[in-house]
């Protein structure tokens, strides 16, 4: 799909408003990333990568002005990715991890997007390479922790087997990916989300279950509550929303 929606929070609930197309056309399976809004009276998300119609991951990258839905082309990711797992770091750098590629072959490779220097005009991101995963997975999601690691979860292997393993680097730091406890169920195209020192985890394919990993306790700890469907849920995207108090 080429359609774009937002959602924003009001004093009595989330809403969600329909955004103008984007310009390239449709798209699957690539990761919208949020990146310096200044640019635009909507905000600006990097389009990273996605799948072709026979599956297959693409290369490109487009900078998104959800004003316009004008998509301006980026130097290109170093691997074609689709469903895989990317995050926005501290510093700005957005992370790229595993995935499929042009020829839906698995991925264990990452990579680092850096955005142009402050000020600069008519600059375009660059990539560099990162020490590769583990294992090969897509389907995976990602997120960063409060002390700035970004971490892999999840996802599928190369014998189409659903993971429960997750990975961790500290991008700049490490020379190689450590692990983190893995989570209780195994799970692929899921909800992830980091906030106050935790991540939650929601849904995959043939699941309805959640679970949250607490950084201070180094565990997981299931949720008393499954997603409030008749069946499991997945391939959906999430968001953190901030309640208002008076």
């Amino acid at each position: 799909l080429s359609r774009v929606w937002r959602c924003c929070q009001r004093e009595n609930g989330a809403a969600f408003m329909a955004l103008p197309l984007l310009s390239c056309g449709e798209i699957s399976d690539a990761a919208a990333v949020t990146v310096e809004e200044s640019g635009s009276v909507a905000g600006q998300v990097l389009l990273l990568g996605g799948c072709t119609d026979d599956q297959g991951g693409m290369s490109t990258v487009h900078l998104v002005d959800l004003a316009t839905g004008v998509c301006t082309p980026q130097p290109n990711l170093l691997h074609a990715r689709g469903m895989f797992a990317a995050a926005r770091m501290p510093d700005g750098c957005l992370v790229c991890a595993a995935g499929i590629d042009d020829n839906c072959e698995k991925l264990s490779s990452a990579e680092i997007l850096e955005p142009p220097a402050q000020g600069a005009t008519d600059a375009a991101w660059t990539q560099r390479e990162l020490p590769a995963l583990s294992v090969e997975r897509y389907g995976c999601s990602g997120c960063v922790l409060s002390d700035g690691r970004f971490v892999v979860l999840g996802g599928m292997n190369n014998s189409s087997q659903m993971l429960s393993s997750c990975e961790t680097l500290a991008v700049g730091h490490s020379k190689h990916w450590e692990h983190l406890p893995p989570m209780h169920d195994a799970r692929i195209d899921f909800a992830c989300a980091a906030v106050a020192g935790c991540i939650i985890v929601v849904g995959g394919y043939g699941l309805k279950s959640a679970e949250v990993f607490d950084e201070v306790l180094d565990r997981w700890l299931r949720l008393p509550c499954d997603i409030p469907v008749d069946v499991g849920l997945h391939s959906m995207g999430n968001t953190l929303l901030y309640r208002y108090t008076r």
